[in-house]
């Protein structure tokens, strides 16, 4: 069993950490909130210091925090991760953040003879929690080979995508994907609607068609039922499309949906609906079409 650390005990974090602990394994946790701190201790997790007494008492030190700068002040601040790991522990960053930004951190990690990986994850809350999360990774050979095992605690599928910054490069490719699919999802579901169909009866006609993809299946029965309780937020689906954005702006890639959808996401957060689970995407064409995706009865 590993002696671990883990960081960033949010929606995704804690499901995460507590699924390690299932496993056997021993974890001193930190986070910024008391109170979700106070959480992970009753789930079994040690209660650590600060960030660096976590580097200074795990082998492997996993963090899971909103965004690149969040990512860069827990491990390279100054009582950071980084500042009490030993030489030879390895820090695995799930966070979704700029592939740049992975990069930088994996280079002052690797100064200071500390092996480090970008993994971030797919999948939201309800798969953080079962532990079957699609899990894209970054880094050596070696490293991950030394992580696999406990990733396979979190995640049904893991893999080695290249070096530092390739996970989370291939969680833009996702993020993408996922972002452009709701949207069309909820043009979709709302011609219909204004059509005068049930939403419902046209999502089960066409999900195991060509149109069907796991997106559908998880978004649009939320979408028909009105529920947009958060398990992935519309606040961090848009970090991620601007993470996206910028990354095409430096390597001169054409984004042009993305950079629409972006818009839209804008336009909800203005709207008051970023902490909204990001199923809610599709109600942007709601609005102007007059028409709300529900079943005719609700």
């Amino acid at each position: 069993m590993a002696n671990l650390g883990f960081v960033g005990l949010g929606i995704m974090g804690r499901p995460m950490m507590k699924n390690l602990l299932k496993a056997g394994h021993t974890v001193v946790a930190c986070g910024r909130t008391p109170s979700k701190l106070d959480a992970c201790v009753a789930d079994g997790a040690r209660r650590g210091a600060s960030n660096s007494d976590v580097g200074a008492h795990a082998d492997i030190i996993f963090t899971m925090l909103p965004d690149g700068p969040e990512v860069e002040e827990v491990v390279l601040g100054g009582n950071g991760v980084l500042s009490g790991a030993k030489s030879g522990s390895l820090i695995v960053d799930m966070s979704s953040i700029n592939p740049l930004v992975s990069q930088r951190i994996g280079a002052a990690c690797t100064a200071k003879g500390v092996d480090f990986l970008d993994a971030p994850v797919s999948g939201g809350e309800p798969k953080a929690v079962d532990g079957t999360l699609a899990i894209m990774v970054g880094g050596s050979e070696e490293a991950f080979r030394r992580a696999e095992p406990l990733l396979k605690c979190m995640g049904s599928s893991v893999t080695l995508t290249g070096p530092v910054g390739a996970g989370n490069t291939t969680k833009l490719a996702n993020q993408i994907m996922v972002a452009c699919n709701i949207a069309a999802m909820g043009e979709a579901l709302t011609l219909a609607t204004r059509c005068g169909l049930d939403p419902e009866i046209v999502f089960n006609a066409i999900k195991n068609g060509l149109a069907g993809s796991a997106v559908l299946n998880a978004k649009g029965p939320m979408l028909i039922a009105r529920n947009f309780k958060p398990g992935f937020k519309i606040n961090l689906h848009q970090k991620d499309l601007r993470n996206a954005l910028q990354t095409a702006e430096s390597t001169h890639v054409c984004l042009p949906l993305t950079a629409l959808v972006q818009q839209m996401l804008s336009s909800l957060i203005a709207d008051g609906k970023g902490d909204f689970d990001h199923s809610a995407i599709a109600t942007f064409v709601e609005a102007p079409s007059h028409t709300e995706v529900k079943r005719p009865s609700a």
